[in-house]
């Protein structure tokens, strides 16, 4: 495509994305009243569907949740994708659209994701209109990201990936401010694993804890000496963490129980590491328990692998996001030691995730998972048009 054919379809899709603002805003409030769990997204993909359909897309409902629509011709496929699931947490705000539902909240601004792709589906379905779509788009309407095994895997066995050349998706991120986004090249999430350890003994008398498997105790003993052992099993460099979330043993002061709990999380910077920290996990909290007299089983389920941005895509994205937003607003950002299930996409097909400033500039930044998250709605626009043109850029250059 030629530049100036190029740059003509980057002002479609700046019209189009600034003509549906008002109605991408309300979109997303519609959402945040509304939020669903996971697996659980059936209003939110109705409404994708509705407004998708009317745009002149071909969508294609998932089972259970979730949606796959696609517009234009010819051999070349491009992916976007947006993930439709909120999280079991209480809406702290008091805005007009706090959510409805006791308990759920969009707490990870899922419902930004959602409404910037359907925003970047518009000018997309614009742009084949005009005869100016050098390709097919594919946008991923994903259920249940929150959740491990999450709904990546259920969209991929739906024929998801199939024949595409790239795919792109964004995350909020609160602590950059709106009109910018993050980039990164390689690895931007890290793998995320989750762990329970269930440990049983003989229980007995605190004051004969010599006559019994001393179950407490050795439950304390995972909880500190597992990310000990871990940080000299494995390589420093993988960046290895192990959290607990869940601790629990006992009913009284002076008796040892019989059975305890312990759950949280592993998570790793590196790939090649994560493949491989199962069985060093299980061998350390067997090794870990055995002088105390109690028993131990492990539960792992390895959860999802880093996103690992590809140099080609990222780029691509990167001089779009320059074009449509300046080049000073492309800040580098770090790894997080976040999980993102994005990582099962970007392990079949070269992909590029960036992160979506939704902090108001000078105002408060926030945290995702909490209730009292808050989105300058500004970012909506700013994702749907980035994605947008990445999906036109790729076309043309992922050949």
């Amino acid at each position: 495509m030629p530049s100036a054919d190029f740059s003509a379809s980057l002002d479609v899709v700046t019209d189009v994305v600034h003509k549906h603002e008002d109605d991408l805003v309300e979109l997303r409030r519609d959402l945040h009243r509304h939020p669903e769990l996971s697996w659980q997204e059936q209003r939110t993909t109705d409404r994708v569907i509705e407004l998708l359909s009317h745009a002149g897309w071909q969508v294609t409902p998932a089972p259970r949740s979730g949606a796959i629509a696609e517009i234009g011709d010819g051999d070349r496929v491009v992916g976007l994708r947006a993930d439709l699931d909120a999280l079991p947490v209480h809406d702290l705000t008091d805005d007009p659209w706090s959510s409805r539902v006791p308990g759920v909240a969009h707490a990870c601004g899922h419902d930004v994701h959602t409404t910037a792709l359907v925003g970047a589906g518009y000018a997309l379905a614009e742009l084949h209109e005009r005869g100016a779509l050098e390709g097919r788009v594919r946008l991923l309407f994903q259920p249940a990201e929150e959740v491990m095994p999450g709904g990546a895997q259920h969209l991929i066995a739906q024929g998801a990936l199939e024949g595409l050349t790239r795919v792109y998706a964004l995350h909020c991120e609160p602590a950059v401010d709106v009109g910018r986004i993050g980039v990164r090249t390689g690895p931007i999430t890290s793998a995320a694993d989750r762990i329970e350890v269930r440990l049983e003994g003989t229980g007995g008398h605190t004051s004969r804890p010599h006559l019994t498997g001393d179950l407490t105790f050795a439950l304390a003993k995972v909880t500190s000496e597992l990310p000990a052992v871990l940080s000299r099993r494995m390589d420093p460099r993988a960046g290895v963490s192990v959290v607990w979330g869940l601790m629990r043993a006992g009913s009284a002061p002076n008796v040892i129980p019989d059975q305890g709990i312990v759950a949280g999380t592993v998570r790793i910077l590196d790939a090649d590491a994560w493949a491989g920290c199962e069985p060093v996990v299980r061998e350390a909290v067997i090794d870990i328990v055995r002088p105390y007299g109690v028993t131990a089983s492990v539960d792992y389920l390895q959860g999802v692998p880093p996103v690992v941005n590809e140099q080609g895509a990222i780029a691509d994205l990167a001089a779009v996001a320059g074009e449509l937003l300046g080049a000073h607003r492309c800040v580098e950002v770090p790894q997080s030691l976040g999980g993102e299930d994005f990582g099962w996409y970007a392990d079949q097909v070269p992909a590029a995730m960036f992160r979506l400033g939704t902090r108001t500039p000078g105002g408060a930044t926030y945290d995702l998972h909490q209730g009292d998250l808050r989105v300058d709605e500004q970012a909506i626009g700013v994702g749907a048009r980035v994605l947008a043109g990445a999906a036109v850029r790729s076309l043309v250059t992922a050949r």
